[in-house]
């Protein structure tokens, strides 16, 4: 179905009515994407997100703590089969102090990020929750370290973590099939993401834009997925190859489509928490503000030490790697005064809003 101008308007402000469209019409939505539409969601989506959580642009303190990583994902520059990543894991003492120099410079988010590492037991990281809890009691603790069982994200929840970051990369089955090795399954990862909600978790899911196989009804697939477990985040960026993976000469993904569906995602779920990713800032010097000009609302510098950094690679050219924790803090400021934004000094929690 291919849509002129007018007929992909009618969608989109059905889109926002309804808060969902059926697979066809979502996947000719994405299809007719064109200079024209993306102005026209980009405003609609910026309007809405304005409404709801005004000018404020909510900063989340990103400490990745760990690249070792028992998958084998195609994609990733931290597979186990990487035999060329410099592996590292940062202590407790050594995560303390990026959290200490966190909250010096105002975060009051910390996302604790890493592979699947087998070193980090459920025991490991109940008692890291608990010693950030007891230091930073007005903080939030945000963990992205992949899937675990139900139990082990009911001791993470009643241990002090607030919120869980797990995308789910693609919602269609042949796509994922194409993406992971057959030890991994789509239908585990969705019920771990159901799980997470389930126990109180402020949940994140999110896809890859432009992933080797990914087609139109794929990221039709990816919002249908998202409308049903109505996360409270959702971060979407663009593929970018790692040298060191069998996607090494595939083509990276679009910025304009990666844009164009941040502000779909805004109007379809108005209360979402949407980063403007560092992969999108590494396509385009911009790409963080354009990503807020989209619709987003969150972005996540770097709290890492500036020396392991780079050694948590999941794609090639990853900015910012060697900026120190506060200059990143304060170019992030200038940037997003420069679209007409401001950081937000506070944990910056979804708010449920009924539509």
């Amino acid at each position: 179905m291919l849509l002129t101008v007018e007929q992909g308007k009618r969608l989109i402000d059905r889109l926002e009515q309804k808060h969902g469209l059926p697979m066809a019409e979502m996947t000719a939505l994405i299809d007719a994407n064109c200079p024209k539409l993306r102005d026209y969601v980009r405003l609609k989506a910026r309007e809405i997100g304005d409404r709801i959580y005004g000018k404020n642009i909510y900063i989340r303190g990103l400490i990745e703590f760990t690249n070792y990583c028992k998958n084998d994902c195609y994609y990733c520059g931290i597979r186990c089969s990487n035999t060329k990543a410099e592996r590292y894991r940062l202590s407790r003492e050594d995560i303390m102090a990026c959290c200490r120099e966190g909250k010096k410079l105002g975060f009051r988010t910390f996302v604790l990020q890493g592979g699947e590492d087998p070193y980090y037991t459920d025991d490991c990281i109940v008692d890291l929750i608990h010693q950030i809890r007891t230091a930073f009691p007005d903080c939030a603790i945000t963990l992205s370290i992949g899937e675990r069982e139900r139990e082990s994200y009911e001791r993470f929840w009643e241990a002090g973590a607030d919120r869980y970051l797990l995308r789910h990369e693609t919602a269609a089955e042949s796509h994922y099939q194409k993406l992971h090795p057959e030890n991994l399954s789509l239908k585990h990862r969705k019920r771990c993401l159901w799980n997470l909600k389930e126990i109180g978790y402020q949940t994140g899911c999110g896809f890859m834009v432009g992933s080797p196989g990914q087609t139109s009804e794929h990221l039709a697939e990816d919002f249908t997925f998202i409308r049903e477990l109505q996360p409270e985040m959702v971060g979407i960026g663009p593929f970018i190859p790692h040298s060191d993976t069998p996607f090494a000469e595939e083509t990276q993904g679009s910025m304009e489509l990666t844009l164009y569906l941040l502000s779909l995602l805004r109007i379809q779920q108005p209360d979402l928490l949407l980063p403007a990713t560092t992969a999108l800032a590494t396509i385009h010097p911009r790409g963080r503000e354009l990503g807020i000009e989209a619709g987003a609302n969150v972005v996540m510098p770097n709290l890492s030490p500036v020396g392991v950094r780079d050694k948590y690679a999941l794609y090639d050219g990853k900015v910012c790697t060697g900026e120190e924790a506060a200059e990143c803090r304060n170019c992030l400021e200038r940037r997003m005064e420069s679209v007409g934004y401001h950081i937000a000094v506070g944990r910056g929690d979804h708010r449920n809003i009924d539509f």
